[in-house]
């Protein structure tokens, strides 16, 4: 009689069949794997170009000084600086002759204002210290809005040299701009915000070289109810002298042909 056959149990595990199924259904990660890659989770986002940046902080300023200059169609600083009384005065009429260098309000027609209502002793450092708080704001928004998008731009030899000269002999460059009466004052501002020269050394030589055109002014404001006194004929030369010399320092300074 046969015996009986032994009946099978339950199989056992095999951990050897485990890791070879795990390993054959798990994609290789090494470096010559075909599995795509998931860039999303680890490139960082992108962010706006930098010259575009630029751009739109540089037509932020133009915004920002059209809005000045506009809003003088809606106020009169000559009429605001009328209706200041009191204390307040002397704050009103040096915050408005600021934001006047600031809007394009040329600089003789308020340095005169000044002498008109302050005289030539209070209206001669008002208007310096007018001067000194627009060039202030003006380098702040040039430096900070436009620089980075307008330094590429100056690659002319012209163009290089000024800004050489800025950046090099910041202090005396900036002197002899604020001297020159032809030399627009805003434009001299922007020059030097968008140029290489440091803050103190414009800020010291715009408050040094905007005394005498201001002082000359200011005192032809303050005495012009009497055209024939001497404060006014000595102010009115000295105008008339530095008209001159812009008109003849612009004629030496004109390119001439090469024979």
């Amino acid at each position: 009689m046969p015996a009986p056959q032994p009946t099978p149990g339950p199989t056992a595990s095999r951990p050897a069949d485990a890791d070879s199924s795990a390993t054959s259904t798990t994609p290789s990660a090494g470096p010559n794997s075909d599995a795509p890659t998931d860039h999303s989770r680890t490139s960082p986002h992108p962010h706006p170009h930098p010259h575009r940046r630029a751009l739109l902080r540089l037509g932020l300023l133009v915004a920002v000084l059209a809005a000045a200059a506009a809003s003088l169609l809606l106020w009169s600083p000559a009429a605001v600086l009328a209706a200041a009384t009191g204390p307040w005065r002397m704050p009103i009429a040096l915050a408005a002759y600021a934001f006047g260098t600031v809007a394009f309000l040329p600089r003789p027609a308020l340095n005169a204002g000044m002498g008109l209502l302050f005289g030539s002793l209070w209206g001669v450092p008002l208007a310096v210290a007018g001067s000194a708080i627009g060039a202030i704001v003006a380098f702040a928004l040039g430096r900070s809005l436009g620089r980075e998008a307008l330094r590429p731009l100056v690659r002319g030899k012209v163009l290089s040299e000024i800004d050489r000269r800025l950046s090099e002999q910041g202090f005396r460059s900036v002197l002899l701009v604020r001297l020159f009466p032809g030399a627009p004052f805003q434009a001299g501002n922007f020059a030097c915000a968008f140029s290489g020269v440091r803050f103190w050394p414009y800020l010291a030589a715009t408050v040094l070289g905007v005394v005498p055109t201001t002082a000359a002014y200011v005192i032809a404001g303050a005495s012009a109810s009497s055209p024939g006194s001497p404060a006014f004929l000595i102010s009115a030369s000295v105008i008339a002298a530095m008209c001159v010399f812009s008109a003849v320092s612009l004629w030496r300074a004109r390119p001439r042909r090469s024979v």
